[in-house]
C-alpha cells in the first residue's frame, strides 16, 4: 500500500490568545533535553482539534515534540493536572507502547504561566469526523480499523495496573455510583439552558446503578480521533492520545464512552452532527458489534451495554456543557465552542431515545 504521508496530522498557526512565550520555553527545553542541539532554532505551532487541554507542536531543528498545557482561563485544576498526566504516561508507556513517550514535566508556572509537559511526537494519521478529501478506505479496511479500536481498548483493560505501578491511580470501589453522581453535580454547576433530557438521563442512571465490575485502567475518551494510524497501513493503530482522564474503574464505563461517540448510518440525521469519527462508512461496525468484540476479547459481560452507553452519552453531554459554560463566562474565546450547547441537547436526547428503544 502506498504511503499516505500527505494526510499526516498537521499543526497550524497558534490561535489568538493561546500563544506561548517562546524564549523561556526554549531555554527550559535546552536545559532539560540534552538531545536538543543548543544551536537549533525552536518554533511552535498548535494542533487545532481538541476541546480541553491545549496541544502544541514544538520543533527544535529536525526533532519534533508535543507540548500539553491547560486551557487559558481554566480554574478547574483537577481536570487539567499536567503532573498526573505525565506520571500516568511515565508508567503506562512501558506496558502499553501505544501511549506516547513522555520526556519532561514542568511544574514551574514561571516558564509558560501554567504547568506543562512534553512528549515525543507519534507521527501518523488521525481521522476525525470525516476522512480527508481523496483519502479512501474500502469496506474491509473500515471493518478492520473498527475491530482494531475495540481490540486496543480491550488490551488496555487487560493491563495489570498494580504491576505497572499505577495501583494508586484511582479508587475503583464505588466507581460507577461516584461517576453518575459526580457528572450530575458537574452539570448542575455549569448549567446554562433548560434541557430536560439531561435531567431524565441523570435520573435514569441513578435509579439503575449496576455493581462495579473488576477494575482496570480506563482511558475515558477512547475514540477514533484520539488514535494515531500507521500511514503505511491505516487499519493499524500505532498510538493512543489524550490520557488526561485515565484512572482506575469499571472498564464497562470506558466502553460506554466509546459507544457514545459511535454514530450509525440509521441513527437520526441530527445525531450525525455529534459524530467523532468515520463510523458510518460501508464496512462500519455497529455499536453492538463493537461491544461484542470487546466482550469477546476481555471475557467480560457486556449484556447491559445500554446502561454504559447511556452513561457515556450523559458524561459527554456534560463535558460539552462545561466547555460551553466557560465560553459563556468569557473564560475562553474559542468560537468553536459557541455551538456546543446544541451537542449537549443532541447527546442527551439520543440517550433518552436509546432508553426508550431498550438497545444501544
Amino acid at each position: 500500500m502506498a504511503t499516505l504521508e500527505r494526510w499526516l496530522d498537521r499543526a497550524e498557526p497558534i490561535r489568538a490568545g493561546e500563544e506561548l512565550d517562546l524564549e523561556p520555553l526554549a531555554r527550559h527545553l535546552r536545559e532539560r533535553l540534552p538531545e536538543i542541539d543548543a544551536q537549533a532554532e525552536l518554533s511552535v505551532e498548535q494542533f487545532p482539534s481538541g476541546h480541553s487541554n491545549l496541544t502544541y507542536l514544538v520543533r527544535a531543528g529536525d526533532r519534533q515534540y508535543v507540548l500539553r498545557r491547560p486551557p487559558f482561563g481554566s480554574k478547574v485544576k483537577t481536570a487539567h493536572d499536567m503532573g498526573r498526566e505525565f506520571r500516568v504516561l511515565s508508567k503506562l508507556h512501558a506496558v502499553y507502547p501505544l501511549a506516547p513517550e513522555p520526556l519532561l514535566h514542568c511544574a514551574d508556572e514561571g516558564v509558560l504561566g501554567a504547568p506543562f509537559y512534553v512528549m515525543r511526537r507519534t507521527h501518523g494519521l488521525i481521522v476525525r469526523k470525516d476522512l480527508p478529501r481523496g483519502f479512501e478506505l474500502g469496506a474491509g479496511q473500515v471493518s478492520a480499523l473498527h475491530t482494531q479500536l475495540a481490540d486496543r481498548l480491550a488490551e488496555l483493560h487487560a493491563i495489570d495496573f498494580a504491576a505497572a505501578g499505577l495501583g494508586d491511580l484511582g479508587k475503583p470501589e464505588g466507581y460507577v455510583e461516584r461517576q453518575v453522581r459526580g457528572w450530575a453535580q458537574r452539570y448542575a454547576g455549569s448549567k446554562t439552558d433548560d434541557i430536560p433530557a439531561v435531567e431524565q438521563l441523570a435520573a435514569w442512571l441513578a435509579e439503575r446503578l449496576p455493581a462495579d465490575g473488576a477494575p482496570g485502567l480506563i482511558h475515558n475518551d477512547f475514540k477514533l480521533d484520539n488514535v494515531v494510524l500507521d500511514p503505511r497501513d491505516p487499519t493499524r493503530i500505532i498510538g493512543v492520545l489524550d490520557w488526561e482522564m485515565c484512572t482506575l474503574g469499571d472498564p464497562l464505563m470506558d466502553l460506554g464512552t466509546t459507544l457514545a461517540y459511535w454514530v450509525e448510518p440509521d441513527d437520526a440525521e441530527q445525531f450525525h452532527a455529534v459524530r467523532w469519527g468515520p463510523t458510518t462508512l460501508p464496512g462500519s461496525l455497529t455499536r453492538r458489534q463493537i461491544a461484542d468484540r470487546w466482550a469477546q476479547r476481555t471475557g467480560r459481560d457486556a449484556s447491559n451495554a445500554l446502561f454504559y452507553y447511556a452513561f457515556g452519552l450523559f458524561k459527554t453531554a456534560v463535558v460539552l456543557q462545561q466547555i460551553y459554560y466557560r465560553y459563556r463566562q468569557g473564560l475562553t474565546h474559542d468560537d468553536r465552542f459557541a455551538m456546543l450547547i446544541h451537542g449537549v441537547r443532541l447527546l442527551a436526547e439520543r440517550g433518552v431515545e436509546a432508553i426508550a428503544l431498550g438497545r444501544i
